[in-house]
């Protein structure tokens, strides 16, 4: 599913921010992310999700060598993916039930067949009642749970969480683990970064904790 072996990632001229990066994740399998800020979290996120290239080494997703992908590939790999951001990415001209249904317009799907699907999702994380509502009204934790939605609402093969719960409070932040493990149980590949102790001592899956641009499998 991915595979990293000895990846470097510079940014311009400057230093290495990720340095001889090694990983395997196996289909269907669910890894935290953890390290302090600055280690490299965000930009191995960022990897993945095939926004950025290594500057060495070699990554593959799906069996297909970042490097050597053409721009003219990436949309239908990146449909694979579900991500959330720090920073949300919602569109502020669509409204939540818009920008969760998104990933599904995308992929040409009729409204009347996911519609009651969306709706479900929506209200599941607690926003039934700001489905006609757009981001730019939302408080910064709602637009942290549509933004999962919308990751989650196509069942993607890979999952990318960066800090999906820093803008809740605990008992949310509980919910959303169980709907991504629940996710995981059908077959997605989730990567979750937090730096929220209680909620990697909920789940027992492996560590792939980066320090200084270094990682390390912790089982």
């Amino acid at each position: 599913m991915v595979r990293f072996e000895n990846v470097g990632l510079r940014y311009g001229l400057g230093p290495e921010v990720l340095r001889d990066v090694n990983f395997h994740l196996e289909k269907g399998s669910f890894h935290f992310l953890t390290g302090p800020s600055g280690a490299g979290k965000t930009s191995l996120l960022r990897l993945m999700f095939l926004s950025l290239k290594p500057s060495r080494g070699s990554a593959r997703i799906f069996g297909a060598d970042i490097a050597a992908l053409s721009s003219a590939k990436l949309p239908k790999m990146r449909r694979k993916i579900g991500v959330v951001f720090q920073d949300f990415r919602l569109l502020d001209h669509l409204t939540t039930f818009e920008n969760v249904a998104l990933p599904l317009r995308v992929q040409k799907r009729k409204p009347s067949t996911y519609r009651d699907d969306v709706m479900e999702l929506i209200e599941w994380v607690g926003l039934g009642d700001r489905a006609d509502s757009y981001p730019p009204i939302l408080s910064g934790g709602e637009k942290q749970r549509a933004a999962i939605a919308r990751a989650v609402i196509s069942k993607p093969d890979l999952l990318l969480a960066d800090e999906p719960t820093g803008n809740v409070d605990a008992a949310l932040g509980k919910r959303l683990l169980r709907l991504f493990i629940e996710l995981n149980k059908v077959g997605t590949t989730v990567v979750l970064a937090t730096h929220d102790l209680d909620l990697l001592n909920q789940y027992s899956a492996p560590h792939l904790q980066l320090a200084g641009g270094e990682l390390q499998v912790i089982r």
